[in-house]
């Protein structure tokens, strides 16, 4: 039986689709096979391959195999795919459209179609993400049942994807049961309750392996821990998003692996290495001149160590044939990405004390991880200045969101924080998301999420967003 990786993916997943019925796809199957070859003959013989027969994961050695899937689609709904993590960046300041692809200029303009066919595919790789790892929970419980970490890691990415559901979508995000035969349509729910899911689910991975100490179970638990507090973020329970990460090390890591034998890590290959998208500024140099832009953040010019960026060599265009490309050598062909670490518990620690007025702390949090910076993606910073005190509630929690902005870029959290600095923070809408005119030539929208695309509309129970607030 071959060994299997927790989080680099042996097999590099197709996702497929029957109907409304979202499935493992065939490589579950066949690495089911590999690892049971009594069920061999049964997996190569199904008459329709994107369906399993349910006696081919009937086993221990199966139910590992629908978990290795579950894994594999976990990793496509964050750096393994055009995912809404990439995606969420345009809608937000940290890309700028630079393909010929329409679907990516939508979300750069903020005016994003129904039938934009790219967020439709994101909605079903997250919505996929939760059908096989409540599969992968169903056959772990009853061939592996004192598998606590494995059953945990799948409630771990359930509770994940969950949550960037709520962070990236309208409000009105049906989670509908997918394991079962008929479907069972879930009802459009609002973000906070979405959310409020996401909690449950992360509850369910932190209950399997607390108290464990063997060094997998540490590590799902303190990935549960900060992931169910960033969740508590959206819903704005600061305090308790803090006492969840409390002693959480900074060195801590849930990472998504890649390898050229198994998939591209999706950051570098459409930003560098398709250029299909140029890291977002003040500024858009193409064919037809210099445009103005008006992102919270630019982070091309900022010449922040911690994001690398440059156009190179000089004068090199993007996919589009027009735009000036702006890259970032940040990530690499198969760097590994933190998906969860805690860096993000020293976030909210850092939020929470500018929240409260405790400048000192605050700083504290912020300057001690300028002054040893960790290791970001390709990138190890030299050690940062010191930051100042800038004296009033609001400028502390824009340094805070600003620094997050940098410790986290393009890891899946600046839309959803752009999001919350409206909702939660008051701020207006022209003061974090780019208005006026595009550089493509029309004016900017007013879209601050991802819309749940038409294609949902085969549930009987949504008629679409119930709103696109923030």
């Amino acid at each position: 039986m071959p060994t299997f990786q927790r989080h680099p993916m042996t097999t590099s997943p197709k996702v497929q689709r029957r109907g409304r019925l979202l499935l493992v796809a065939t490589v579950v199957a066949l690495t089911a096979a590999a690892c049971n070859n009594s069920i061999t003959d049964s997996a190569l013989s199904v008459a329709e391959p994107n369906i399993i027969d349910p006696t081919a994961v009937s086993s221990a050695d199966g139910a590992t195999a629908l978990k290795v899937g579950a894994l594999a689609r976990f990793r496509n709904m964050t750096a393994g795919s055009e995912s809404s993590w990439l995606f969420g960046g345009l809608l937000a300041d940290e890309w700028v459209t630079s393909s010929t692809f329409i679907q990516n200029d939508e979300a750069d303009e903020r005016s994003i179609s129904l039938n934009n066919s790219t967020v439709t595919g994101q909605f079903r790789t997250i919505n996929q993400v939760r059908t096989a790892a409540n599969q992968a929970i169903a056959g772990l419980r009853k061939y592996k049942p004192t598998s606590a970490a494995e059953i945990a890691e799948m409630y771990l990415a359930r509770g994940f994807a969950e949550m960037q559901l709520a962070q990236d979508f309208c409000n009105g995000i049906p989670l509908s049961d997918a394991t079962v035969n008929p479907v069972v349509y879930g009802s459009p729910l609002t973000n906070a309750a979405v959310f409020t899911v996401s909690l449950a689910s992360y509850d369910s991975a932190i209950a399997l392996v607390s108290g464990l100490t063997d060094a997998t179970s540490i590590l799902i638990t303190r990935a549960a821990k900060v992931g169910r507090a960033r969740a508590q973020l959206g819903l704005k329970d600061l305090s308790g998003a803090v006492a969840q990460v409390a002693g959480i090390p900074t060195t801590f890591s849930y990472d998504h692996t890649f390898a050229t034998s198994s998939g591209d890590n999706i950051l570098w290959s459409q930003p560098l290495s398709s250029r299909r998208y140029s890291v977002g500024d003040t500024t858009v140099k193409t064919s037809a001149g210099t445009f103005s832009t008006q992102p919270a953040i630019p982070f091309a010019s900022a010449k922040d160590p911690r994001l690398p960026v440059a156009n190179t060599p000089a004068g090199t265009k993007s996919q589009d044939g027009s735009v000036i490309s702006m890259t970032t050598t940040l990530w690499a062909q198969s760097t590994t990405v933190p998906v969860i670490n805690g860096i993000d518990a020293r976030m909210i620690e850092a939020e929470a004390a500018a929240v409260n007025g405790d400048a000192a702390t605050m700083l504290t949090i912020l300057n001690t991880l300028r002054a040893a910076p960790p290791l970001l993606g390709t990138v190890q910073a030299a050690a940062m200045p010191a930051l100042v005190d800038p004296g009033t509630q609001a400028s502390r929690i824009d340094l805070v969101f600003r620094e997050k902005a940098f410790w986290t870029f393009s890891r899946g959290q600046r839309l959803s924080d752009m999001r919350r600095l409206m909702r939660q923070y008051g701020r207006a809408e022209a003061t974090v998301f780019s208005t006026g005119t595009h550089f493509r030539g029309v004016p900017y929208g007013h879209d601050v999420n991802l819309p749940v695309p038409q294609d949902e509309t085969n549930n009987p129970n949504f008629k679409g967003c119930l709103d696109r607030l923030p």
